[in-house]
């Protein structure tokens, strides 16, 4: 696996325990995510906001910067870079908006087969990090979500933490690559 991509999912990995305090979608670590996003904290489902936050804090990496080809110096062009949006189908307009800019971004189709580092978009406007390369077209997929339970719900009243997932890959909409 490329070192870049392994970094992303050891930074994904790192936070699978963290839990809501105080409250449903809240809790000072939950905060943080959601500050990774164009909006406000406040008590609002928080996927995409944990993967946002992944993505930031894999951006601040240097050795992630040199296999990007992005100087440290140039955090405008990094922040540029990064998805902000707190919505999971949001995720994918910036992807594609990104392609157009000839990033080094992929917006795969369901039937693609997953890769670790993939973000993935679900059906249900949901969204997680694939944390294991899929080898084959098996039924699965395994991820490493924000906002969901150990019953797999993912909205604001069931979603509780930050879990590893075993998902059918029928309920994904897209990946999103970010460079192979």
């Amino acid at each position: 696996m490329n070192p870049a991509i392994q970094k992303l999912v050891q930074l994904a990995e790192a936070e699978v325990g963290t839990r809501e305090q105080g409250g449903n979608n809240r809790g000072t670590r939950i905060e943080e995510y959601q500050q990774a996003t164009w909006l406000n904290p406040a008590p609002w489902p928080w996927c995409a906001a944990f993967c946002c936050w992944v993505m930031k804090e894999w951006l601040s990496d240097p050795m992630v910067l040199e296999t990007l080809g992005i100087p440290q110096t140039h955090w405008a062009q990094i922040e540029k870079l990064r998805c902000r949006d707190a919505s999971a189908f949001g995720w994918g307009k910036w992807a594609v908006e990104r392609q157009k800019l000839r990033a080094q971004i992929q917006v795969l189709p369901e039937t693609a087969l997953a890769r670790a580092g993939d973000f993935v978009v679900f059906d249900f406007s949901h969204i997680g990090i694939v944390s294991v390369d899929q080898p084959d077209g098996s039924g699965f997929i395994e991820t490493i979500e924000g906002n969901t339970n150990g019953a797999g719900d993912r909205d604001s009243t069931t979603g509780d933490g930050v879990w590893r997932k075993r998902r059918k890959r029928e309920l994904t909409k897209s990946y999103i690559r970010l460079f192979s």
